[in-house]
């Protein structure tokens, strides 16, 4: 099994290009162990990016993640998010502080504006650098922001400080090729790919199965590993238990052919002119 491969972010950290989401976990107390053993299994394989946000299941992702990271917190690279009607300066530092009780820590390594809303963007700005500065977060960044978000952003004061843009991003939702991806990648920022498997919808396709019996693997490690090999993207599947994320984990070891990523084009076209973001 290979090491997962770093990315740099522009404020001289690195994290793995694979992580661990936590969308719709802490939704159901039944099945609380069962997601915190899953996530201390994919820190044991070197998933050690966990994504989480104070929406899920209010709060409750965050809860999990607090009990799967206990006695851990210095291996994990931790990522939370601030909702958008929370977003003035003060209440974007209210939150943070928030969801810190919430993970039981005393910071979060990467702070995102979950989605653009009503607060300007220059207020959110100003509580991210707040609590950058009080070094309750690692750094921030944004989520579900469309190329003409992130020009908003470069003209606030410091707006040229983000460091990440987590988007929907799978064979099947690849508009951000034609214009948000390049520019992230020109400009050294991370893009995070959430729902990579578009939540199993696409995992009956002809085409990934095709492929997953010729690799002798999943439909759904094909197209995580598809995911996986464009440079400057960290992938976030969500996985309820361990044995989903070992088959996360293996996705790193499928290495994909010209001739299969020609299939794959020709089952999921890119794009060829500018489309809408997409969002779950």
């Amino acid at each position: 099994m290979q090491s997962i491969p770093l990315l740099s972010l522009r404020n001289g950290q690195s994290v793995p290009i694979l992580g661990q989401g936590t969308w719709n976990m802490g939704e159901s107390p039944a099945q609380a162990n069962a997601e915190v053993r899953a996530l201390q299994a994919g820190l044991d394989l070197g998933m050690r990016l966990i994504d989480t946000a104070e929406m899920y299941a209010e709060g409750g992702a965050e809860r999990i993640v607090a009990k799967a990271i206990a006695d851990r917190r210095e291996q994990v690279y931790l990522v939370s998010k601030v909702l958008p009607h929370n977003a003035s300066k003060r209440g974007t530092i209210a939150a943070c502080e928030a969801s810190l009780k919430r993970l039981g820590t005393d910071r979060i390594d990467l702070y995102l504006l979950h989605w653009r809303g009503a607060h300007p963007l220059a207020a959110t700005i100003e509580g991210m650098e707040t609590l950058v500065s009080q070094g309750k977060i690692g750094g921030w960044g944004v989520s579900n922001f469309d190329t003409d978000d992130i020009d908003d952003l470069l003209e606030e004061p410091h707006g040229e400080h983000y460091l990440c843009n987590q988007v929907l991003y799978n064979l099947s939702r690849r508009g951000i090729e034609y214009d948000l991806l390049p520019q992230a990648q020109q400009a050294r920022i991370a893009v995070m790919a959430y729902s990579p498997i578009e939540q199993g919808r696409i995992l009956k396709h002809p085409a990934l199965t095709a492929l997953a019996q010729a690799h002798r693997v999943t439909p759904a490690q094909i197209a995580l590993a598809w995911v996986l090999r464009q440079p400057g993207v960290v992938a976030i599947p969500k996985a309820a238990d361990v044995a989903h994320v070992q088959a996360n984990r293996a996705s790193l070891d499928i290495s994909l052919s010209a001739a299969d990523l020609k299939a794959l084009d020709e089952a999921f076209a890119p794009p060829r002119r500018k489309q809408p973001l997409a969002m779950l």
